[in-house]
């Protein structure tokens, strides 16, 4: 069983455009409203590969209305919190150079009480066979220790984390030893705070610090790069696949959903970094946050080259 929690969801709303003019008029193109959030994202790349999961956190207001019909046209199942207040809706503006402009509202209050009975649901939810991704922000009104507190809350009861988040949630959240954590190349930067890009090198020494930390799998996600993986036992490199890329959106999720639907499926460690690679790299050839075709990252998955460092 694999749950996606999103603590702060939002319809996202994507618009082609075909260069921004700051504090001038910009005309948006192909406007697209999506059920997004990082854990809802990585939801319906699951049902896009053939998986299963169930999707929670919190909604409410009509964007949250909207999201969960979404999610019911799509076949996703979906479990949420209803809060006060409106989920919030996030732009994106996606260039014709390929720069990609987010605009993120900050999402709705969420209580102490709302707190609890979310950790109430994740715990009836957990247990040996479960798999829980923890993606995305926060809202402002929750505290940063939120993820550290639920993932060590699942863990004691036999669960698999993934843990994608950045900043001072990732610091935190790291503490609970998720059991996979996919940080990109200026995470890692920033979380070592190096002021120039890395080397190759350097990235793969700070992915091995990393993953002395506790989790079992570090993934680097490297953009056009492609990606390190990381485990006790071998350091894997990945070039990244030419694809023809309409926007870097939803290719970290793509991987994420790929890399737990794969362990869910029980694949072979090699197996889920080739399908996490075709994943990602399918994502970026598709507008809003859709998901790529299970056909495509078949297809994309025959060109996949992995290398041991």
């Amino acid at each position: 069983m694999i749950i996606t929690v999103t603590l702060n969801p939002a319809v996202d709303k994507t618009a082609d455009l075909t260069q921004f003019e700051h504090g001038g008029l910009n005309r948006l193109t192909n406007i697209i409203n999506d059920a997004g959030g990082k854990g809802i994202n990585v939801s319906k790349t699951i049902k896009a590969l053939g998986g299963n999961s169930i999707a929670t956190g919190f909604l409410g207001g009509s964007a949250g209305i909207l999201i969960e019909n979404a999610l019911n046209e799509l076949g996703i199942e979906h479990d949420f919190i209803k809060v006060s207040g409106n989920t919030r809706t996030n732009l994106k503006v996606v260039e014709q150079n390929g720069f990609v402009t987010e605009l993120n509202e900050p999402g709705p209050e969420i209580s102490f009480e709302n707190m609890t009975a979310l950790e109430e649901k994740l715990l009836f939810y957990a247990g040996e066979d479960t798999i829980f991704v923890f993606a995305g922000s926060i809202p402002a009104s929750v505290d940063k220790n939120a993820y550290c507190g639920l993932i060590r809350s699942v863990k004691e009861k036999g669960s698999k984390v993934f843990l994608d988040a950045d900043g001072e949630l990732f610091v935190k959240g790291l503490k609970a030893q998720p059991t996979i954590i996919k940080p990109n190349k200026a995470e890692v930067e920033e979380h070592f705070g190096m002021e120039t890009s890395a080397t190759e090198e350097e990235l793969i020494f700070m992915g091995k610090k990393l993953l002395e930390e506790g989790p079992e799998l570090v993934a680097v996600s490297r953009g056009a790069m492609g990606a390190l993986f990381f485990t006790k036992d071998a350091v894997y490199s990945c070039p990244g696949l030419k694809v023809n890329a309409h926007s870097t959106v939803g290719a970290g999720d793509a991987m994420v959903a790929a890399l737990t639907y794969g362990i869910d499926s029980k694949l072979t460690l090699l197996d889920c970094i080739r399908l996490g690679m075709a994943t990602s790299a399918g994502a970026v050839t598709t507008k809003g946050t859709k998901p790529p075709t299970r056909e495509l990252v078949d297809e994309l998955a025959r060109q996949v080259e992995i290398h041991t460092i």
